[in-house]
């Protein structure tokens, strides 16, 4: 496995063609994307997570886990430390448990170039949840939420104000927002702030605002005539602590229930596998272009740009001219 996700990162032929024939054997997994602020406390939720789906059920009713932890790269030397393992050392050992470290390599939006391609591994492998952690540089990391089926946005208290949480932009794509290091001071302020954001970015909250039921029955699907959307969901943890991962988790499977009742699943799948084909295409077409042109008239063109001859954008017309 290991071998094949080095494969799949180096984006080499023997990778692709694996992800040729692995493809039809996908489509099982949950995937979970994990995102938010440094310092939220990213890597101790998912290490807490994931236990708490090995330690669930027993002998083969166990879920296999696979955990993708996605490290900046440095724009300088290029290098990641690759580190998020040091905090899921509770996890060595577990053979249902596969942690694999990518480096982001520029990539923006908080994944890597690979991560999708890596999903489609583990997915093929067996593994029946994917916890996917991003980056987390702070309100731009929404990549997450064209891969993952349930996004989780990590806060903690003291990272800025209420109006720091409303302009938040990374907060609009959480299914369930967690605020972690519960335990410090601050805490309620941080609740009282995300549900004043979600009550004026999400109005069917107010149409539907019994939290305890997120969705709808099946048996009231059938006669409204609009299905209702999903109401965000806030839960605390202390991940450390161990504290609020069963309440989590009981979250995630209500979510998961609402997107296979109501659909959602198989409209964020094509979704998913549109953005793919999008994002692939892209770098196709650019690599094919990049081979086409005449590498004296693109350095004429660019020479021009530099100089400031031309517009970059009339040196983009050139060049596609040909």
């Amino acid at each position: 496995m290991a071998r094949l996700l080095t494969q799949i990162e180096n984006d080499t032929p023997s990778g692709r063609a694996a992800l040729a024939e692995l493809f039809r054997h996908t489509g099982r997994a949950h995937l979970i994307g994990v995102t938010g602020a440094p310092g939220t406390g990213k890597s101790s939720l998912v290490n807490q997570l994931a236990r708490f789906y090995r330690q669930t059920g027993s002998g083969a009713a166990r879920p296999k886990v696979a955990i993708i932890a996605v490290d900046p790269s440095s724009p300088f030397s290029g290098g990641a430390i690759l580190g998020d393992r040091v905090r899921m050392r509770d996890l060595a050992g577990d053979a249902g448990v596969f942690i694999r470290s990518m480096a982001a390599r520029g990539s923006l939006g908080g994944l890597s170039a690979a991560t999708a391609g890596a999903v489609q591994a583990f997915d093929a492998a067996g593994y029946e949840m994917i916890l996917i952690e991003t980056v987390g540089a702070g309100q731009a990391e929404v990549d997450i939420a064209r891969l993952a089926h349930t996004t989780l946005v990590i806060e903690a208290p003291g990272l800025g104000d209420d109006i720091q949480a409303i302009k938040a932009g990374i907060l609009e794509i959480a299914d369930i927002l967690v605020i972690n290091k519960a335990d410090q001071p601050g805490a309620d302020n941080t609740e009282r702030a995300l549900r004043n954001m979600l009550e004026l970015a999400h109005p069917v909250g107010r149409a539907f605002p019994e939290a305890s039921r997120p969705f709808a029955s099946p048996g009231q699907m059938e006669t409204a005539p609009n299905i209702p959307l999903w109401m965000p969901l806030i839960r605390r943890t202390v991940a450390i602590q161990s504290l609020g991962i069963a309440e989590l988790a009981e979250a995630i499977a209500a979510h998961r229930q609402y997107l296979q009742e109501s659909g959602e699943w198989q409209r964020r799948e094509r979704q998913r596998l549109s953005s793919d084909l999008e994002t692939l295409l892209h770098e196709a077409l650019i690599a094919r272009w990049r081979a086409a042109v005449d590498e004296e008239y693109y350095r004429s063109v660019a020479n021009a740009l530099l100089t400031r001859q031309i517009s970059p954008h009339e040196a983009v017309a050139r060049l596609l001219r040909g």
